[in-house]
């Protein structure tokens, strides 16, 4: 049982959901049809997509709580699944309109907890494909590795014998078997970290080390929690309702950026985010100054390919709102970044986050809330590498595909890039309610992409369309 068992860090994703913030991560991407013109049907790419969920069991499963919460929650098979129930047919022609709607309402946790929306004629010939799982389920690369099961490296689908079996559900273990189960795993992590304990107090090496390892964690709390994260127009009282912006650049107008100033890209969509919020800022007549923004960095090792659940840690960078000068401001970053990573601050948050694994639930709670709080950052900024090579999903080649990163109790504005074939494909997820002009900060953050591209001296790109 404890194999399909939420970790602490997925379970937290569950905690920290409420009527206002919605925990699921998403991708809003869009198909050209084929040569000839011939699109398939939402009834043949509905199909395709349920035919490819043998490689996905997490899709066919549930939530299962364990009675008096010694323990998170399990994953059972859904006896009932039904995959029309969460491959759906959007008859709108607008992708933005649909992705609204969508991703406004929350997964219901009774079900397996993801859907898919299929809009088979946007207004302007192209397919959409709008997906949502709960971030309890997948992080940001695992959502795109489920993403492409459905896609193949060519146009006609490669058969795979498992897509055609027969799929049988397992037994769900009863409430006594969960809260069996929830106490015999409690029992054997207290017992491995006393042995760990015991081998450390043991070995006059490691014993050696433990104070210096307490000061690093220690370190990474003062970090973590200092400074607080200062308030502004993107961390007031909140909706449900949520809005897309896009924003898609040649993937080598970044990686000019990063060559002439021997940087990373990462580097350059922080500094470019800063750039674009320093210019809402003065827009809004706001005082432009330093936001702290949570970056989630994957810890999956080649072990973890195909894993579900959470393998992410974070650092928290300051982004230089305040700087005026676009390079300095990508310098500051730079040398931020490359401070936290020296310090490895995201090794030591991952530690932070298996420590707390062992700590009764209802502290988990309150230390996961308390990590989602405004006081801790302003928004997060994320990247999440998508596949290089063409792709195509029954004849339909993917064209572009827009990150959505869920935004926590009063956050109002989350910024993920994700790379598609030589395109960098930004998605701005704001809350409509409290930031109902987004669309404004798009053109800023592809403005602040312009302003370093201009002052690397290179050529200058092709004109990019905003959506």
């Amino acid at each position: 049982m404890s194999s399909a068992r939420l970790s602490a860090l997925d379970a937290s994703f569950l905690d920290v959901e409420s009527p206002t913030a919605h925990m699921h991560v998403g991708w809003a991407a869009t198909f050209l049809p084929p040569a000839d013109g011939v699109k398939p049907s939402f009834e043949v790419l509905r199909d395709h997509i349920a035919g490819r969920l043998g490689r996905a069991p997490r899709y066919r499963q549930k939530l299962a709580s364990v009675p008096l919460d010694v323990h998170e929650p399990v994953w059972i098979d859904d006896a009932g699944f039904d995959p029309s129930r969460h491959i759906r047919l959007a008859s709108a022609g607008d992708l933005g309109q649909i992705v609204d709607e969508v991703m406004s309402v929350p997964l219901d946790r009774e079900c397996p907890l993801w859907e898919m929306w299929i809009a088979p004629n946007l207004d302007d010939g192209r397919v959409g494909l709008v997906g949502k799982a709960h971030h309890c389920m997948v992080d940001g690369l695992a959502a795109v590795e489920l993403a492409t099961l459905l896609l193949d490296p060519q146009p006609d689908p490669i058969a795979n014998v498992d897509d055609r079996r027969e799929w049988l559900p397992e037994p769900a273990p009863t409430e006594l078997e969960r809260l069996a189960g929830g106490y015999a795993d409690r029992t054997r992590e207290r017992i491995g970290a006393l042995v760990g304990a015991g081998r450390s107090l043991a070995s006059p090496r490691r014993l050696m080390r433990l104070p210096a390892d307490a000061l690093r964690l220690t370190g990474t709390l003062a970090d973590t929690v200092l400074p607080i994260a200062p308030p502004t127009r993107l961390n007031q009282d909140g909706s449900p309702l949520r809005h897309l912006e896009s924003v898609r650049r040649p993937l080598d107008d970044l990686r000019q950026i990063k060559k002439r100033f021997g940087v990373t890209v990462n580097d350059v969509v922080l500094a470019a985010s800063a750039g674009a919020l320093r210019a809402y800022m003065t827009e809004h007549d706001d005082e432009p100054v330093p936001l702290k923004t949570m970056v989630p960095v994957s810890v999956r090792t080649e072990d973890d390919e195909g894993r579900f659940g959470n393998r992410i840690s974070f650092m928290f960078v300051e982004l230089p709102c305040d700087e005026p000068d676009s390079v300095r401001r990508l310098e500051r970053v730079h040398a931020a970044t490359a401070q936290r990573k020296q310090a490895h601050e995201p090794e030591q948050s991952d530690a932070v986050l298996n420590a707390a694994s062992y700590l009764p639930r209802l502290f988990q709670r309150v230390m996961s809330r308390a990590v989602a709080s405004p006081l801790l950052f302003n928004l997060v900024v994320s990247n999440i590498p998508g596949p290089r090579e063409p792709m195509w999903m029954c004849g339909l080649e993917l064209e572009e595909s827009y990150p959505i990163v869920p935004l926590a109790e009063r956050h109002a504005l989350s910024i993920g890039m994700t790379t598609i074939k030589d395109d960098a494909c930004f998605g701005l997820y704001a809350d409509r309610a409290t930031l109902p002009d987004a669309d404004r900060m798009a053109w800023h953050l592809d403005a602040a992409i312009d302003e370093l591209f201009t002052r690397a001296g290179v050529e200058r790109a092709e004109p990019l369309v905003t959506v």
